[in-house]
């Protein structure tokens, strides 16, 4: 047997640029070499010309991403950029293969010698390598990496830049989230025998064991919580008491109901976190809702929610009936935010990553995306009818409370449980060391 796969570890490298990549490869540290997550424009050890290019498209995606919400100018200048990662349309069905500028410039920088250290460096351990990024993906394979390559794909629908150059020539392989990304890979020409619908990797915190044993618990509270007469989840009573195995479904519940809002990796919907808070100001001091507010690991978020809260009146709520999640560093406010997910009902955040999370049971209120691909995941969600884009935040204090009378919440809850992938954490590993054929197949894996 090969050494890898008896003792089960690869390097798991994911990029520090805002949450989504490394949010993604968190749930595989338990597999990860020395059970450390590798991000390949900061790790010990790295040169200066290679740190000095990640930087400069770091950069300049973080500020135009603030410079998106400047009024008028904002916008376009945000859809020029974002013109080089778009995703083109799915039908009707024909060569996506040409490659396109943003990926013709990565590969040429890594032909240059862009990341050879770092592959140099992974090249120390004969162990295989999972990314969430597709540059350090094409870094080990024009730099020689000899073992196989994963590619965990973190949205629902995908520009050129993540397939390579020569699709067909290339020893890739792809762990892809849903059927649609698995369709548009082939679409870019990669061979089918390299890519593995394995579902996006949940947080273990959030899963249990493979048979779902905290999700499952968790479940079953939050739907009675957002349906606490009981008047959707009845016609539901049969098949939902089956999965969750539940004799004494439905089962007791907590109050208030907990919404949590995440701000995304560079902060810039921070505003809208107090817009909600504001609205729903008289519901939180009455205990008739549990308002979470997750700054991530950036302090002035931190510190923008705590004298925000205060200006509005809400300063003696935190701690009560407001919590902000804030941590230094990123494992710790992943862990954080998971728990803290535990308890929320409702999520409110932009398409990112987070989309996936509906496969926990938690119906998602879709802020405004940022970004071709968050597009798509806004597609995805609606879809499949776990997501619903927010109405105007400043009546939230209406429409929020008629969806959940109404039943809109409730039944986001059973889409997503239902509807999007769970297992993915446990395929994800199967796939790595040797065992595909025992993915777990499940429903949905969205064939739109």
């Amino acid at each position: 047997m090969n050494k890898n796969k008896k003792n089960k570890k690869a390097w798991v490298v994911a990029v520090d640029m805002g949450y989504g990549h490394q949010r993604a490869v968190y749930p595989l540290r338990k597999i990860a070499y020395k059970n450390q997550i590798i991000n390949a424009n900061n790790y010990p050890g790295i040169p200066k010309k290679d740190v000095k290019i990640w930087k400069q498209s770091q950069n300049f995606y973080n500020f135009i991403s603030k410079f998106k919400h400047v009024p008028i100018v904002g916008n376009f200048a945000f859809d020029v950029f974002d013109k080089f990662q778009s995703i083109s349309n799915f039908y009707p069905k024909r060569d996506l293969s040409k490659q396109n500028f943003q990926l013709k410039s990565t590969v040429s920088l890594i032909k240059k010698g862009w990341g050879k250290h770092f592959v140099e460096t992974l090249k120390k351990e004969n162990i295989p390598l999972i990314t969430s990024f597709f540059v350090p993906a094409y870094m080990a394979e024009i730099h020689g990496f000899e073992n196989d390559i994963y590619l965990l794909i973190c949205d629902a629908d995908i520009s050129r830049a993540w397939a390579p150059p020569e699709p067909l020539l290339s020893k890739i392989k792809y762990l892809a989230p849903n059927y649609r990304v698995v369709e548009r890979l082939k679409l870019y020409g990669v061979a089918e025998k390299n890519i593995y619908l394995t579902g996006f990797p949940l947080p273990l915190e959030n899963l249990g064991d493979q048979n779902l044993t905290t999700l499952k618990k968790d479940f079953c509270k939050r739907i009675v919580n957002l349906d606490p007469n009981h008047k959707h989840i009845n016609k539901y009573k049969e098949s939902i008491s089956k999965e969750l195995n539940e004799k004494t479904f439905p089962c007791s519940h907590q109050k208030p109901i907990s919404l949590t809002f995440a701000v995304g990796g560079v902060g810039a919907q921070r505003q809208l976190g107090i817009t909600i808070a504001k609205s729903l100001s008289n519901k939180i001091k009455n205990r008739k809702i549990k308002l979470n507010l997750i700054a991530g690991v950036h302090n002035d978020v931190n510190r923008f929610f705590k004298e925000n809260l205060k200006k509005i009146g809400l300063n003696s709520q935190i701690g009560k009936n407001i919590d902000i999640v804030f941590a230094d560093k990123k494992n710790d406010y992943f862990k954080n935010f998971n728990l803290t997910l535990r308890k929320t009902d409702i999520l409110w955040t932009k398409p990112s990553e987070l989309s996936f999370y509906v496969a926990l049971g938690i119906p998602i209120i879709i802020s405004p995306p940022i970004g071709s691909q968050e597009k798509f995941n806004k597609k995805w969600l609606t879809i499949i009818g776990a997501g619903i884009p927010q109405e105007n935040p400043k009546y939230a204090k209406e429409w929020l409370f008629d969806w959940l009378e109404g039943g809109v919440f409730v039944e986001a809850a059973i889409s997503g449980y239902f509807e999007a992938a769970k297992y993915g954490t446990f395929n994800i590993e199967k796939v790595v060391f040797g065992q595909p054929e025992k993915i777990k197949k499940e429903k949905e894996y969205l064939q739109y």
